[in-house]
């Protein structure tokens, strides 16, 4: 390599990190020349162009590369994750690549998918552009269908050993319990937060335990339209960051929006496409709304829980206002009485 400027040869890799300290971003030293050296302590030399793109949890820059291509550079915040807990998402993503799915794995150098570079973990994966789906259209939602069945067929094919289980207790009781014990409610709307959450967090379980056991599998875990990008060849899923154990309809129902007509329309494609390579237990789709709920309680507790780090209040400043608990109580409300209704058919 021809570059002159220093580099960081360190890819060893040490124990966990421990979390950063209260108050501080894990990513403050993360300069755009640490960013480059990394990518070139694996081999690659980069031509200097670097554009950070959208993540909040992590932070996800395109390195450009003198031969003209590019590649992603992942670096994972401390503290969230263990090692082992991204190895395995990492082998999930490579199993699912290498039975010719349409999922973007991370890039193996000497061995090795998670490398380091000083305090920073990090990963490559190749850049594979598209854009957002059309999730109105029906052979779309048949085409993402298909790919869900035969994602959901490898996965549960065995279980996570490392990754978490999408539970009531994780995404509901710890979400709310930390808002409980932080200063971000306002005083006013503190009771009846906590009544109607607590009341949500209860229902959710009730849902659960009213439908009994069901399979629990490898998931994406956040499968929402962002993390699915399009091209002419069809669509190819990225970010398994939350890859998780838990339910097939927790991959489904994030793709479905409008009211119950459209939902019930959508939810039907999704399936005639799923269905060709794998059965759903029709007893998950009384799970929606539970999940919808958890996943409303969650991202407020996410929010608050990633507050000191300065990115959070540059893109996130509705958050914490009155307005933002206000509309958050109603919300929650709202998924009570949703949660009483009946499940989708169909």
């Amino acid at each position: 390599m021809s570059r002159a400027r220093p580099r960081s040869g360190n890819v060893a890799l040490p124990p966990e990190p421990p979390p950063p300290p209260p108050g501080e971003t894990p990513f403050a030293s993360l300069s755009p020349e640490r960013v480059l050296d990394s990518v070139e302590a694996l081999g690659m030399l980069s031509n200097g162009r670097l554009l950070a793109l959208n993540s909040y949890e992590n932070r996800v820059y395109r390195v450009g590369l003198e031969d003209g291509g590019s590649v992603i550079a992942k670096f994972y915040r401390s503290g969230r994750w263990s090692s082992a807990c991204i190895r395995e998402e990492h082998a999930y993503a490579l199993e699912l690549a290498a039975a010719e799915l349409p999922v973007v794995p991370p890039l193996v150098s000497a061995g090795e998918t998670l490398h380091e570079v000083d305090d920073l973990r990090y990963a490559l994966f190749p850049n594979r552009p598209g854009r957002a789906p059309e999730l109105d259209d029906a052979e779309t939602l048949q085409w993402i269908g298909r790919f869900l069945g035969r994602i959901h067929g490898r996965g549960a094919t065995r279980p996570f050993a490392h990754r978490p289980a999408l539970t009531v207790a994780r995404l509901g009781e710890e979400s709310v319990r930390f808002l409980l014990a932080s200063d971000f409610l306002p005083g006013d709307l503190r009771p009846a937060y906590e009544a109607v959450a607590t009341a949500a967090v209860a229902q959710a379980q009730a849902t659960f335990e009213a439908i009994g056991p069901v399979q629990r599998i490898r998931l994406h875990g956040d499968c929402h339209h962002g993390n699915i990008l399009w091209t002419e060849a069809g669509p190819h899923f990225v970010d398994l960051d939350d890859c998780m154990q838990g339910p097939a309809i927790q991959d489904l129902w994030m793709l479905l929006s409008g009211d119950r007509v459209d939902m019930t329309r959508q939810l039907s494609l999704l399936l005639e496409g799923y269905e060709d390579f794998r059965e759903l237990d029709r007893s998950e789709l009384a799970l929606i709304e539970a999940l919808r709920t958890l996943r409303i309680l969650h991202y407020a507790a996410w929010l608050a829980r990633r507050w000191a780090d300065p990115a959070f209040p540059m893109h996130f400043p509705w958050f914490n206002g009155q307005r933002y608990w206000q509309d958050h109580i109603l919300a929650l409300r709202e998924q009570l009485a949703a949660m009483d209704e009946l499940p989708l058919v169909v």
